[in-house]
């Protein structure tokens, strides 16, 4: 019997990372996406913030709220021709990089201080992601032991 073994498996677990980090963090979905993009963009123009915004859920406010709540940055203010420019911040550069460390198969943690999902009064998809997770972190153990042994 053959034994598939795909070279890049980073997406596996994206729904449940994804639910980690919005827990963690507390973004919605539409937000993450939006500072996904960003992320890559390096710097970027209010114009190009609204264009990628169109593909997202309306919310007419997020520019501005995501300024507010410091997951973007000035980084260059208007002069003399020169447009704002904006880019995430070290928050949000700091939230994208547990998010990739994470697909990359560190393990999310389960105390309750570091993961809102592992407190004692959370909902019931609160509790089924944290089953999930506990399942997670055994196969990440279970594959970094396997491949010590080789």
């Amino acid at each position: 019997m053959s034994k598939w073994n795909p070279k890049s498996d980073y997406l596996k677990y994206w729904k449940v990372i994804r639910y980690y980090v919005q827990a963690k963090y507390k973004v919605s979905p539409a937000d993450l996406d939006m500072l996904l993009f960003l992320y890559s963009e390096r710097y970027f123009s209010q114009k190009d913030f609204f264009e990628y915004n169109q593909l997202l859920s309306w919310d007419r406010t997020r520019f501005f709220r995501l300024l507010k709540e410091d997951w973007i940055v000035v980084f260059r203010k208007r002069e003399k021709g020169k447009k704002t420019l904006y880019s995430v911040s070290f928050k949000g550069k700091k939230m994208i990089a547990t998010m990739y460390k994470k697909l990359n198969g560190e393990e999310i943690p389960m105390s309750q201080s570091s993961n809102p999902m592992f407190a004692k009064n959370v909902s019931y998809f609160d509790k089924v992601y944290r089953n999930m997770i506990v399942r997670m972190n055994a196969f990440i153990r279970e594959q970094r032991l396997h491949r010590a042994q080789k």
